[in-house]
């Protein structure tokens, strides 16, 4: 002990006051200096001292509206780009091609009249059968891309014009046909949704945001309306700049109204087809080749210049995983929704309107502007026409926005009233056609004037109604496109009648419009009815994958402490629910209108009565009543 105590007193007579212990420099100073560093990593690392979280979380969602508001005008401007490129083309292209001399001048025996005749029948009968392909493109190229696509199919239409033979034209008007009911569908589904992301944006601080649940009823109602009526405002001018073309270079090669009309005998509620009598030769003197080439161009760059709108200004409506979702339940369940939508009752209902709404965009062009205003005004006239009727179309589309303070059926059957008056006032009035060269005391163009404003007050007010209706009706729907698809089928399917009709009487075709619309105005006043009864309609749900897709959202954790019977049990529940909510959950689960209950539960009566059928089957109501059940409709 004395030696062990002796040598201590060695070791510490040996030390230096003041020197670390060990001689390495980890000395009463080595906490301090570690302190220090760590203080400098947290300071360089952590967040600057003038961060405000909530400041920028706010401009991050400003910065993700303003997109959204991008996306919308971009839309817009391209869809209203392409229609007038699309309608300036086609107006010019026939007007040429019915003159006589131009046709055995330039073309000789080449039989351009029977070119058109099969042109117009290409894009006319088409889109019938749009309903079958529409969802598949949708499925394979996404809403964005399927928008992209269309519009490059107009712009082959543009170029075909450089060199008129029957293998480009009447190739490129199939292929329009073919892609009228995908690009309208498309942009019905993209405003909808870009009404839904800017819900989002704007309350993104709000629970069921945050948590990615279902968003109180009514929700988006006040973005759809909006948003829809800024498409329609922009898209509605796309009748006033595809009159350029006829109104800045056509104009001035056409011959006298009194020559153009002077074997026209009737007009108006008198006559029959669009303008019979109507001289072949329309065209005082041809138009140059190149002047024709130069006009042609500026429209292939306006063409050019949708695409690029659409490509670069239009975000995706969905994220890629969403779309990769949709790719993942099978094409015959995609082939199969459409078909399936309309088992619901508001949709059948609506039928009508859908029909009518083709109608009048087409009368409103073949009827009004052609049998009653070029009939009796002159072929000079027909530019003003179709731009005060787009004007009007396109300033009154901003009246929808009532229906933020009204009831959603006030702007449809408003627009639906005011056609009725037109059309049965269309019934009693046949102009005189122009034949001398004098103005006539009797000139019929303040009235047609005014007839063409009111219905373009009616066309704005059924457009953006109908397309409002449908966003709030299926609001809690992510994806639009099958309901949009059968809305514009059956629109194809008004655009088909209407090209059936042209030899008919006047009054046929009115009388015709006056039975649609009355049957589509008592059908909307039944469906409201039902609807306000709280009748319970039958909502189809987009079924699950039926296979996993390799992708970060698709990992699955395993579980180690899981047995294997579990995972066996798991399995087995796993492959049920697979097969049924696949195809079940829309048959039978979600119940509708007509005694949907009965059929449920005659279909679970002839099922085994085990208890996992029961509980299949009791799950399978639970979530169609959890979207079809008795919810509070706005109005």
């Amino acid at each position: 002990m004395a030696d062990a105590a002796a040598e201590h007193n060695v070791y510490r007579e040996a030390e230096v006051p003041g020197a670390p212990a060990n001689g390495n420099g980890e000395g009463p100073a080595a906490p301090e200096a570690a302190g220090n560093i760590q203080e400098q990593v947290e300071e360089f690392l952590g967040p600057h001292p003038d961060y405000d979280e909530e400041e920028e979380e706010r401009k991050y969602y400003r910065r993700k509206r303003l997109g959204v508001v991008k996306n919308v005008v971009g839309a817009s401007v391209a869809g209203m780009i392409v229609y007038s490129v699309y309608l300036g083309l086609l107006q010019m292209q026939l007007i040429l091609h019915y003159d006589e001399t131009y046709r055995e001048v330039k073309y000789g025996t080449l039989g351009l009249e029977d070119i058109d005749n099969k042109m117009l029948m290409g894009i006319n009968v088409t889109p019938i059968i749009g309903l079958l392909y529409t969802p598949v493109l949708i499925r394979f190229l996404g809403t964005k891309w399927m928008m992209f696509l269309a519009s490059g199919i107009y712009a082959l239409f543009v170029s075909t014009n450089y060199w008129e033979r029957y293998y480009t034209l009447v190739p490129a008007a199939v292929a329009i046909g073919a892609a009228i009911v995908p690009l309208w569908a498309s942009l019905g589904n993209y405003i909808t949704r870009m009404a839904q992301q800017y819900y989002e944006y704007k309350n993104y601080k709000e629970d069921h945001v945050q948590e990615q649940k279902k968003p109180p009823k009514g929700a988006f109602l006040r973005y759809i309306v909006i948003f829809q009526s800024v498409f329609y405002i922009i898209f509605h001018l796309s009748f006033v700049f595809a009159e350029f073309p006829m109104a800045f270079f056509l104009n001035t090669y056409l011959n006298e109204p009194s020559h153009i009309l002077y074997g026209v005998k009737t007009c108006g509620a008198n006559s029959h087809g669009i303008i019979t009598g109507l001289n072949k030769t329309v065209l005082q003197s041809l138009p140059r080749s190149l002047m024709l080439i130069e006009v042609e161009s500026v429209l292939m760059g306006a063409a050019f210049m949708a695409m690029i709108i659409f490509l670069v200004l239009c975000g995706a409506a969905y994220r890629p995983t969403e779309e990769i979702d949709l790719r993942s339940i099978g094409w015959g369940n995609i082939f199969q929704l459409p078909f399936k939508h309309l088992r619901d009752y508001r949709l059948r209902l609506l039928i009508p309107f859908f029909i009518y709404s083709g109608f009048e965009v087409l009368f409103a062009v073949n009827g009004i502007i052609l049998s009653y205003g070029v009939c009796s005004v002159g072929l000079k006239k027909l530019w003003l026409l179709v731009l005060v009727y787009g004007l009007s179309s396109s300033g009154c589309s901003a009246l929808s926005l009532c229906l933020l303070r009204l009831p959603r059926h006030v702007t449809l059957l408003g627009g639906a009233f005011l056609q009725l008056g037109v059309i049965v006032g269309l019934m009693c009035w046949s102009p005189l056609p122009l034949k001398g060269t004098k103005p006539d005391p009797s000139d019929p163009l303040p009235v047609l004037l005014v007839l063409t404003v009111l219905w373009g007050l009616g066309t704005a007010l059924n457009k953006t109604g109908l397309s409002s209706l449908l966003g709030m009706l299926y609001e809690d729907k992510e994806r639009l496109d099958f309901v949009f698809t059968i809305y514009h089928w059956f629109q194809a399917i008004a655009i088909f009648i209407v090209y059936l009709w042209s030899n008919l009487p006047m009054r046929a075709k009115l009388a015709i419009l006056l039975i649609t619309l009355l049957l589509a105005m008592f059908c909307y006043w039944r469906m409201e009815r039902q609807l306000a009864k709280r009748v319970p309609y039958r909502l189809p749900r987009i079924p699950r994958p039926r296979h996993k897709v390799k992708g970060y959202r698709y990992l699955e954790e395993e579980n180690s402490d899981e047995s294997d019977s579990e995972q066996s049990a798991d399995g087995e529940h796993s492959q049920d629910d697979e097969d049924g909510r696949g195809t079940e959950e829309e048959e039978v689960a979600e119940v509708g209108g007509g005694g949907g209950e009965g059929e449920a539960a005659s279909l679970g009566s002839q099922r085994s009565p085990g208890p996992h059928g029961r509980r299949r089957h009791r799950r399978r109501r639970d979530d169609a009543y959890e979207q079809a059940g008795d919810r509070d409709e706005y109005a």
